[in-house]
């Protein structure tokens, strides 16, 4: 028998003071068996950073197809896709032809380096691509089944937080 995804439900205030944006979602999050609780919270992260309210989850990990994150026009173009970690060229020039805004969010600070350098001169190419590295240690001790936090980002800098614990979470462009 497979193990069957937990479902998180987030309660997300966002105020965004760089892009000002300032709305709640509700949101109801699948988290994959294989997906440990750092990664789930990424996810969360970039919904954050990009929230609007076209952006929507995907099928989530392992398709081919879509990305875990995008932004649809009503025409249904892809506005924006997002995707996480170290990905091969072939799925960034699919998602660079497919979208007008491709981001990757990559976060294992260590692997992402080497995974950067050695894709760094393959993707010069495509206008459309941004690869962020998101600094979150720490930041899984929010994971819970049923979450309220509050998410603040000034100035780059992104303070995630709930009743009992903040977290800091920085970005770096890493082209």
């Amino acid at each position: 028998m497979a193990i069957s995804s937990t479902i998180n439900k987030v309660s997300l205030s966002i105020a965004n003071m760089d892009t000002h944006y300032y709305q709640s979602h509700e949101l109801t999050m699948a988290q994959h068996p294989s997906e440990n609780d750092f990664r789930f919270m990424i996810r969360l992260i970039a919904f954050s950073l990009n929230a609007n309210e076209q952006l929507s989850f995907t099928k989530g990990m392992n398709n081919d197809d879509e990305p875990e994150l995008w932004l649809k026009s009503l025409t249904g173009e892809i506005e924006r896709w997002i995707d996480f970690g170290q990905l091969d060229e072939k799925r960034i020039r699919k998602a660079c032809g497919r979208a007008k805004q491709v981001i990757i969010y990559t976060y294992n600070e260590g692997k992402a380096k080497v995974w950067w350098q050695q894709q760094q001169e393959k993707c010069q190419r495509f206008d459309n691509l941004s690869v962020i590295q998101i600094t979150a240690d720490g930041v899984d001790a929010l994971l819970q089944r049923s979450m309220q936090l509050q998410c603040n980002i000034q100035e780059g800098v992104m303070c995630l937080s709930d009743d009992n614990d903040v977290q800091t979470i920085t970005f770096t462009a890493m082209n």
